[in-house]
């Protein structure tokens, strides 16, 4: 089995389970940017997104588990519901930290899992996109999705035995690939690729077709 780092690993591709480790920020703080179009709603479409990135991640048959990382007690009860396991975000040092916290807490629950850092902010994700990308990044010890402008990064898997080294916002799609990370170059997975900071974004997201959380805000809101 080759270890090269974001090398291809063979004899895992078909078998490769993944533990998913997804980060909520404090609502409150969340969706900074879409304050100017959805004011005192900014909370509400946080948990909305986040509910149906869960949601997906859930139900994707190669995920055992999915660890939602957050100190905010809304957001864990909400997700908690959906099925997820949330952990507090004990370094308190950013977000890369607060992924390899996540990554600890899944490799002692699941040791032969691969691990995977999702966005909490793509709530066009499908169940059956998301499988597709894991069965790709399973073929490397680590691989990385970027976001649709190309610019950021969506996802981020180690696979089993494989270490977990995030390099999360900002230009992260470099870092990653810097790292040695191999980009997952699928075509049709627009929906995990789609993350939702902007209004622009939000837009798109409901073209593609948005989960049922995201879905009932945007039509009460009229977006």
């Amino acid at each position: 089995m080759e270890r090269a780092s974001g090398g291809p690993v063979t004899g895992v591709e078909d078998d490769q389970r993944w533990s998913l480790v997804i980060p909520v920020k404090r609502l409150t703080a969340a969706k900074s940017r879409l304050a100017p179009s959805v004011g005192r709603h900014r909370a509400e479409l946080a948990l909305a997104v986040a509910s149906d990135t869960v949601m997906a991640a859930v139900e994707c048959p190669r995920v055992i588990e999915v660890i939602v990382v957050t100190d905010d007690p809304l957001a864990a009860g909400a997700l908690a519901d959906l099925g997820a396991r949330p952990v507090a975000d004990e370094p308190d040092a950013g977000l890369n930290p607060a992924l390899r916290h996540g990554a600890a807490v899944a490799a002692g629950l699941h040791p032969g899992s691969g691990v995977c850092a999702l966005s909490a902010d793509l709530p066009a994700l499908r169940p059956a996109e998301l499988d597709r990308v894991l069965a790709a990044a399973a073929r490397h010890e680590h691989a990385f999705l970027a976001d649709a402008p190309g610019v950021g990064t969506t996802l981020y898997a180690a696979a089993s035995g494989g270490e977990f080294r995030p390099a999360f916002e900002g230009r992260s799609r470099e870092r990653h690939r810097a790292g040695g990370a191999a980009e997952i170059d699928l075509v049709d997975v627009p929906g995990a690729r789609r993350d939702v900071d902007t209004l622009s974004d939000l837009r798109e997201a409901a073209r593609l077709g948005v989960g049922p959380h995201t879905a009932k805000l945007l039509a009460r809101l009229s977006l």
